[in-house]
């Protein structure tokens, strides 16, 4: 038996949660180094107060991913996820610009992007949960232009608000502007009811029915049961290898959110050794070794993939954290972030956001039939290399208006970062165990992000302080990387 094929409504029903989501990501990308900076935080710190997100996404999504896949009630099986996400995520939202200082700003935006990945994650493999095979390159494209239709109204909440409505946009010393108050608690709102339209009007398959299709399902992978392992082979080059980093930084003394780094490689050691332990003991059902086995057990497309996200999502954190100062900067003329035209910079860096969501939501649709006529491979290739191409071009663009042309080529990049990963992806998974995947997959999203929230302070205040746009070249290459290792994936995956 098939899983039947969604109508319009339903593609559009099993997505539409993801508009509220977007939009709340959208308002963390946009405003966050700006709230940041109107709190006192210097350029050169933004990376690492920004070091909250890819933190939680990284302990977060696995973590939900495998007990998504275990969940069944009365709700379903992902469904109460990302109510439970929606609910907390808006409390963040609300709370976010009226933070009273660094550390409240920094718990919150922990907060916040914790609540999304708790709604995120299951929002992946409820797409493989929901369509068959066939029909998953136009879900998984039917999401992403949710989600550049709620990234366009997050970015532009707080110009619109501004412009039409009056609101002010510039506030004292120590205090967030009246737009961006408004432009959060505004899409607090949106994201809850969004994610609980889809909780109100979807219905989940049981277990049961799973397995029916799952057997039935053309193209998905046959289950294989990762068993955990009782040995430490690696773990104690795991624990080396971050005490080398943590030396490294005293050595030549660098900066310190590096230290993060450091501890994060000797924890995973550690983890793999208190995994073994368990399983020697005879507990190894718990959540901590099975998704150990889980990640040493991916699918080899899955580890080709892990690499092109790896340097896809690099790229774009440095865009995410340095575009607002380098627009205040190079089109503005300023880098006084209580000024009217550091605010004014910071707007128009909203736009600037909603252009490639826009662009990428018109652009997803058109990805089902190039992935048909070139390949899904080549077709993410293309977008990879436009996207590349758009960060290049901030190199030589100091008009405000020519930037929106960089952003229609980073908006197709970003439609097909959203869309064919994991259209590719979800055939090379067995059907039970989409959700642990999606989550970590997801390492391979936040790993980077992490390590350029860590040295990225460093290098930009070591090698260019006072211009900031050469940032935007490390994107660009590190973006033609991702390119390239995609070609490692099979041509028809």
């Amino acid at each position: 038996m098939e899983k039947p094929r969604q109508g319009f409504w339903g593609l559009w029903n099993t997505s539409f949660g993801f508009f509220g989501i977007q939009i709340g990501f959208a308002l963390q990308n946009a405003n966050v180094s700006r709230i940041f900076q109107s709190l006192g935080t210097a350029e050169k710190d933004l990376a690492f107060l920004w070091i909250a997100a890819p933190l939680t996404g990284l302990l977060v999504q696995p973590v939900i991913g495998h007990y998504s896949d275990r969940t069944w009630g009365r709700f379903g099986r992902r469904r109460p996820y990302f109510l439970a996400g929606a609910v907390l995520a808006t409390l963040a939202l609300v709370g976010m610009p009226n933070a009273g200082g660094l550390v409240a700003a920094a718990m919150l935006l922990w907060l916040l992007d914790a609540s999304l990945n708790i709604s995120m994650e299951p929002f992946r493999a409820f797409v493989g949960d929901m369509l068959p095979s066939r029909q998953r390159t136009s879900g998984y494209a039917f999401q992403t232009g949710f989600i550049g239709a709620g990234a366009v109204l997050g970015s532009l909440a707080p110009m619109l608000l501004t412009d039409v409505f009056h609101v002010a946009n510039v506030a004292g010393p120590g205090e967030v502007p009246p737009s961006v108050r408004y432009g959060f608690y505004i899409g607090a709102a949106a994201l809850f009811c969004a994610v609980l339209w889809t909780v109100l009007t979807t219905r989940e398959y049981s277990p049961e029915q799973l397995a029916r299709f799952a057997d039935s399902d053309e193209g998905q992978a046959v289950h294989s049961d990762a068993k955990p392992s009782g040995t430490i082979r690696t773990a104690p080059l795991w624990i080396v290898a971050g005490l080398v980093v943590i030396v490294a930084v005293k050595w030549f003394t660098l900066d310190k959110p590096v230290y993060l780094l450091g501890g994060g490689l000797s924890a995973f050691g550690l983890a793999q050794i208190v995994s073994a332990m368990l399983v020697r003991a005879g507990k190894g059902r718990n959540a901590l070794s099975q998704i150990l086995a889980d990640l040493s057990a991916m699918p080899s497309t899955m580890k080709r993939l892990a690499l092109v996200q790896f340097f896809t999502w690099s790229a774009l954190f440095i865009m995410w954290i340095y575009t607002t100062p380098i627009v205040a900067e190079r089109v503005f003329h300023t880098s006084d972030a209580n000024s009217a035209a550091f605010n004014a910079g910071a707007n128009w860096v909203g736009v600037l956001f909603a252009v490639y969501s826009g662009v990428a939501t018109l652009w997803a649709f058109a990805l089902p039939p190039l992935a048909r006529a070139i390949g899904r491979r080549n077709t993410h290739i293309l977008g990879l290399l436009c996207g590349a191409t758009g960060f290049a071009s901030f190199l030589v663009i100091r008009d405000a208006w020519w930037l929106m042309a960089s952003m229609v080529l980073v908006g197709i990049a970003w439609a097909s970062i959203l869309t064919m990963p994991y259209a590719i992806l979800s055939a090379a998974l067995p059907a039970e165990k989409l959700g642990i995947y999606m989550g970590l997959f997801n390492i391979f999203i936040v790993l980077p992000q992490l390590i350029v929230s860590s040295i990225m302070g460093a290098v930009v205040g070591h090698f260019f302080p006072d211009n900031l746009v050469w940032a935007m070249a490390i994107a660009a290459g590190v973006m033609t990387l991702a390119a390239i290792a995609m070609l490692r994936v099979a041509r028809d995956a």
